[in-house]
């Protein structure tokens, strides 16, 4: 119930106490991932997944987040955050909060999920518990094509301490010379370029009589019980593995770059070793001159070193995914065909239409159409779209954005045929991508060679939008086509990730997409759009005049409402005016995946904000945005969270919907993720996140499974 507060005093929304801090927050949403790998009602190889991206997400934040934190207390900054913490005090809570989150981790998957994989027939065995049979067969494996790939390397005064690689994993070995007892130190690198867990063949998988699923080990057990082919004549005294993170935040100086492309191909170069170490993974058994050796050489100190009691880099329990066992995984989905599509992908019914209804510009024609992947094919209605206005002859121009791709992605080969058919092409290609610089990189130069004309966006922002504009001749006139979607033009990802996408022909669109292209490839500098909110240009003021407006309907005695959906919630001044809706009786639902710094349920200020976050099969990554407007509800989809950077350090773009059915459809998603009570958190005052559970006798009521029974259902009728 909506709770209007008579304010006493006035309200200082600057103030520390009102403010989750960012990085905090973010490790309280990987708590989130991390739980659905204990949760039992998961399926078994789904929690090794969610396992796995627990560690790369962890893997990320430390070389990015950590990163810069820790540059910052180099250059002894004290500025605070919006919460109140220094650099120094945000590294000693983060520390204090993630590792009983690691230790947990370790815990879980040694004790409890790898009991339960082998009464699956999953068995990963220490390289001990091997039978002879097995380990002559992993020793003749280890001779055969693991020994030929490894280089140890000594360390003494005339061999300098190794340099390693980002996220490396190592064994670090102390050997002692026969004649004078003399002890040494060298490093072995696991090689990434090998299965990290080595399966065994059929025949020495029978145990009990029967065939396992799977029987391996993992490759730095191997490579660590035969370590005296590395060091013939030494005595192994011990080994030990340990795993390095290192800095990987691109710096590049835009301004001063006279050739962006190459700036950035020189920083990818020291990526991988230039960065500094900022944290350092090893097992507990390793003693302390051995930690303390590594400490110093990589200039670490003690609260950079996580004990990890196990397995090192539970990243790679993604490769179990892999395994032919459907029982062990969620139920298979392939996104279907939008229904107004669907006729002319039935091929039995192609040679009945005519080549106006052959074509989804026609379908755009009547009216515009939303997709929502994955629910919905990606390939069939976005990929669809840009395959089409390749090939199709009265197309005269295709432009688009292009942040994140993928390899064996149609859009590619259909952007250089058109090139190759003589349209005009032009394609942004985001450089600054985090961690997809070097994909795109090579997507940009086979573009370019193939006469699509590239650009790398603009100096100091990232172009984040995602948009598509088709130019297409009809008759006498000239009519745009566009796209704007929330999630990256990549297939695979939109089989992962839930994001929402327009098609339409509306005029208006299509007039602003031309001028929103025309300031990202020229000189043009448009501080006006007919519909479109543009990111660092009009989004933040319209934003915070669509709050506003729900604060008057509100404070004139009509219902204020505002229902979002995004990843993150950071900006300091959105937070604040949604407090200033929320003490005018604005009821406020947010549904935010990851980082939220809005403090909810605090008396006089956030007591009607309800913010819930939902982690399930599907990543949640669409935008949008819902005001109420006194029963004329605006709801707008794009690709910009409510943060400084979406804000005002990137190209973003959101569009309002405006057709009626659209409309309902959208507030139905809305509505349909608000009463989850399967996959959805709900986030308290004191920043932490309670899972909602069915009451008894309620039924479990999962978005992500109603969504996908609503769409298959929509589909076959």
């Amino acid at each position: 119930m909506t709770k209007t507060k008579k304010v006493s005093k006035a309200i200082n929304f600057s103030e520390s106490q009102y403010y989750f801090n960012r990085e905090l927050s973010w490790l309280e949403f990987n708590r989130r991932v991390l739980h659905e790998s204990l949760d039992i009602r998961t399926p078994l190889l789904e929690r090794l997944k969610f396992a796995a991206i627990f560690s790369s997400n962890l893997d990320e934040f430390f070389m990015v987040r950590v990163a810069i934190i820790k540059e910052q207390v180099a250059a002894e900054l004290s500025r605070r955050t919006p919460d109140g913490l220094t650099p120094q005090e945000q590294l000693e809570a983060i520390y204090q909060q993630l590792r009983p989150m690691v230790i947990e981790q370790h815990r879980y998957f040694e004790k409890v999920l790898c009991p339960e994989m082998a009464t699956h027939g999953i068995h990963l065995l220490n390289y001990i518990d091997t039978t002879p049979e097995q380990r002559s067969y992993l020793q003749q494996l280890f001779k055969k094509q693991i020994f030929p790939v490894l280089t140890p390397l000594a360390v003494d005064p005339s061999h300098p301490f190794p340099l390693m690689a980002n996220l490396s994993l190592n064994l670090a070995v102390v050997v002692k010379a026969p004649d004078t007892g003399e002890e040494k130190f060298a490093r072995v690198k696991v090689p990434n370029i090998l299965p990290r867990f080595i399966p065994l063949p059929q025949e020495l998988q029978i145990q009990n009589g029967k065939l396992n699923h799977w029987t391996g080990v993992s490759i730095e057990q191997v490579i660590a019980h035969n370590l005296d082919a590395l060091f013939p004549g030494m005595i192994i005294n011990e080994y030990h593995l340990f795993r390095l993170t290192r800095d990987a935040d691109l710096e590049v100086a835009e301004q001063e770059a006279d050739d962006l492309l190459l700036a950035i191909q020189q920083e990818l170069r020291k990526r991988h070793f230039g960065g500094s170490v900022v944290r350092l993974e090893i097992q507990p058994s390793m003693p302390k001159s051995v930690r303390q050796m590594l400490i110093a050489e990589m200039a670490l100190i003690e609260s950079d070193v996580y004990e990890i009691d196990g397995l090192l880099n539970l990243k790679d329990l993604m490769s179990f995914m892999a395994l032919p066992l459907p029982e062990l995984k969620d139920p298979g989905w392939t996104g279907v065909i939008p229904p107004r599509l669907q006729h002319f992908h039935q091929k039995n019914k192609v040679a009945n239409l005519s080549d106006e209804e052959k074509d989804i510009f026609s379908v755009i024609q009547q009216k515009d159409l939303l997709v929502h992947h994955p629910y919905e094919s990606f390939s069939a209605s976005v990929e669809q779209f840009i395959v089409q206005a390749a090939h199709d002859p009265h197309v005269l121009a295709i432009k688009m954005t292009l942040y994140r791709t993928s390899g064996d992605s149609e859009i590619v080969s259909s952007l250089i045929a058109a090139a190759e058919n003589g349209k005009q092409v032009a394609v942004l290609v985001e450089l600054k991508a985090r961690f997809d610089e070097e994909n795109n990189i090579t997507w940009a130069n086979k573009l370019e060679k193939s006469g699509v004309h590239v650009v790398y966006g603009l100096a100091g922002l990232k172009t984040h939008t995602k948009i598509v504009l088709v130019v297409r001749q009809e008759g006498d006139e000239i009519r745009r086509y566009v796209h704007v979607g929330t999630g990256n033009y990549n297939p695979k990802t939109a089989k992962l990730y839930t994001d929402v996408g327009l098609l339409s022909c509306r005029e208006d669109l299509g007039a602003d997409l031309t001028d929103l292209f025309n300031y990202l490839t020229g000189y043009s500098y448009q501080e006006s759009y007919r519909k479109l909110l543009v990111s660092p240009i009009n989004m933040r003021d319209r934003i915070i005049a669509l709050i506003q407006r729900e604060i008057e309907h509100s404070k004139n005695g009509k219902k204020g409402q505002i229902i979002a959906k995004m990843n993150s919630l950071v900006d300091p001044q959105i937070i604040a005016t949604l407090y200033a809706a929320s003490q005018a009786g604005v009821q406020i639902d947010l549904i935010v995946r990851g980082v939220c710094c809005l403090r909810p349920g605090v008396a006089e200020v956030s007591e009607n904000i309800r913010i819930i976050s939902i982690i399930g099969r599907f990543l949640e990554h669409s935008r949008i945005f819902h005001f109420y407007n006194d029963g004329q509800s605006e709801v707008y989809i794009g690709s910009a969270d409510w943060m400084p950077r979406n804000l005002d350090r990137r190209v973003e773009a959101v569009i309002p919907v405006e057709d009626a059915e659209i409309l309902q459809n959208l507030h139905n998603i809305l509505e349909i993720m608000l009463a989850d009570n399967r996959q959805a958190w709900e986030m308290q005052s004191d920043g932490s996140y309670i899972q909602r559970r069915p009451d008894q006798n309620e039924p479990e009521r999962s978005s992500q499974n109603i969504l996908m029974a609503m769409t298959q259902q929509l589909s076959s009728k």
